[in-house]
């Protein structure tokens, strides 16, 4: 979890061709085109309005009033003067840490010292706008950012050696022996005895087996290694602060604010008579809800925009206040809260 604070940075210049070489000397930089928004000229913009400018409802002008806040109202209005005057505006969203580098790279381009202008003309008679002392409020929210990495689990190893065994095998063998009787007769010689006893040899050979040992080898299994990869999603949960800016209005108004805030209660109540008055509930269930839902119109993050757009971030935030609540069944009331600020909605007595 990391803590991202970030500004934004708004250069005025005399000439467009100017404005845009600084913008894409910031690109090549490294900072997101996403993050830089070029106005037109307020000649052209009704034909030509640049792609930042069509991002934000109520165009650059519209932007800028979300930019400055409340107390920033004398610097917006410098800003707006400059634009309408023909001048161009280059808007850079970034980080605490690059804001000397981006810096640095608008003030090679020579933009106007639009302050410098107007501390003139106030010299001149105007207005003095900023006469006080200045004070700010930093606004901080946390972002979560997931990554992956790698880690060693675990591993196998396969590897093979050649070992010897002893082995027995039985085979029967034949051997081939001659053997030379002599047997004793006594009868008379025949012709044939006579030719038979001339010169004669006989010759007999004795074979025997004897075991031959031959080895071959062969392949009985093959041992195969391999890795299956799976994916699983897993759902991270984490806690991000932000910082809440309440504006309270003390002193010379508190007797006004007190009677006011008497009637507002009264028009709530009216409300929840006849929205949830046959659910047999309290009014303190849903009265933190009204009044989330007009403090949270009055907020210079939201002003002038509508609720079905903030809804998701008002959701958020409201869960974090009230976490036992359910949005669904409080809704209404928060609606009708902001309703009273936008006008959408007069009192419940004559609106029913």
């Amino acid at each position: 979890m990391a803590t991202t604070a970030r500004s934004t940075l708004v250069a005025v210049f005399n000439k467009v061709s100017d404005a845009e070489a600084a913008a894409n000397e910031l690109e090549r930089k490294g900072i997101d085109r996403n993050d830089i928004y070029l106005s037109s000229e307020p000649s052209t913009a009704g034909s030509s309005a640049s792609q930042s400018e069509t991002r934000h409802e109520g165009g650059f002008v519209g932007w800028l009033k979300r930019v400055f806040r409340a107390d920033d109202e004398s610097d917006r209005e410098v800003y707006e003067n400059a634009y309408r005057s023909g001048n161009i505006l280059l808007a850079v969203d970034t980080s605490e840490e690059n804001l000397d580098r981006v810096a640095e790279a608008l003030n090679r381009y020579s933009p106007i010292d639009i302050h410098r202008d107007s501390t003139a003309a106030t010299a001149a008679g105007g207005p003095d706008r900023n006469a006080g002392e200045m004070r700010s409020i930093p606004v901080v929210e946390e972002e979560v950012k997931v990554g992956k990495r790698s880690v060693l689990r675990g591993s196998v190893r396969v590897y093979s050696r050649v070992k010897e065994q002893p082995v027995e095998e039985t085979v029967r063998l034949r051997e081939e022996k001659v053997h030379v009787e002599r047997q004793p007769v006594d009868r008379p010689a025949t012709e044939a005895d006579l030719r038979a006893g001339r010169e004669q040899t006989i010759e007999v050979n004795e074979y025997a087996e004897e075991p031959v040992v031959s080895k071959q080898a062969r392949v009985s299994e093959e041992v195969r290694v391999y890795k299956e990869a799976e994916e699983r999603t897993e759902t991270l949960r984490e806690t991000v602060r932000n910082t809440e800016v309440n504006v309270e209005n003390v002193g010379r108004d508190q007797a006004r604010a007190s009677t006011s805030e008497r009637d507002l209660d009264q028009d709530f109540r009216r409300d929840f008579a006849t929205r949830y008055g046959s659910s047999g509930e309290e009014y303190e269930t849903y009265s933190p809800a009204y009044r989330y839902g007009y403090q949270m119109a009055g907020d210079a993050r939201y002003r002038g925009r509508e609720f079905t757009e903030v809804e998701p971030e008002l959701r958020a935030a409201y869960a974090r206040q009230y976490p036992n609540s359910t949005w669904e069944k409080i809704k209404a009331s928060v609606q009708y809260g902001w309703d009273k600020v936008t006008g959408r909605t007069r009192t419940a007595t004559t609106s029913r």
